[in-house]
């Protein structure tokens, strides 16, 4: 079997650990009442905020720039106020059939909780916040839904060597190593691009 987080870190480089804080870990499990999956943190502490390959965006609990206590916040108040039930969604459309969900609920215990997105409007929900059996939900950006039953560094593994991890014909594969930029902490700072190591593709 397939161990996802040391094959995403291998082809993310040496972890660079800058912002790794075990206290703002507690401080944002005890702001959201929930505890997030363990190699969700171990991807976050080791290279976040970063952007990948161009899109995809990873935060840090730990910084007051791309915080990702402020930006889950943020993004369930932006979601929560979506009136689902006045959208006149088709079955096909509306993530409460698609996925058997008796309501859809952001930042509850039992609801979706926004961990990551790209600039492409594509959002990362993990739906079951305890380490036992995590399962994602990734919105397009276009109203459009997908479900997936793993965990986030599986998740990110798929997405890093180009599978559609945002549903069909949502690759965002770049061959060659993984570029990654680091995101400027002040206004006098610039992105800082590097590339992960050869990954053979």
């Amino acid at each position: 079997m397939t161990d996802y987080l040391a094959a995403t870190m291998a082809m993310l480089g040496p972890a660079q650990n800058r912002y790794a804080d075990p206290i703002a870990w507690d401080r944002l499990h005890a702001q959201l009442d929930i505890g997030l999956p363990a190699d969700y943190r171990t991807l976050v502490d080791a290279y976040a905020p970063i952007h990948l390959n161009g899109h995809l965006y990873l935060l840090h609990p730990a910084t007051a720039r791309w915080n990702l206590g402020q930006y889950i916040t943020d993004t369930v108040r932006a979601w929560t106020d979506v009136p689902w039930d006045e959208l006149g969604l088709d079955a096909d459309e509306d993530p409460r059939v698609l996925f058997g969900l008796t309501g859809l609920r952001f930042g509850t215990r039992d609801g979706l909780w926004p961990i990551a997105s790209t600039d492409r409007g594509e959002t990362i929900f993990l739906m079951t916040v305890d380490d036992t059996a995590p399962w994602l939900l990734v919105e397009d950006g276009e109203g459009g839904w997908a479900r997936y039953d793993m965990r986030f560094a599986e998740w990110l593994y798929r997405y890093l060597i180009g599978e559609d991890m945002a549903g069909p014909n949502t690759s965002a594969f770049y061959p060659g190593p993984v570029q990654l930029c680091r995101l400027p902490m002040t206004v006098d700072e610039r992105p800082e691009p590097w590339s992960g190591p050869d990954r053979g593709m």
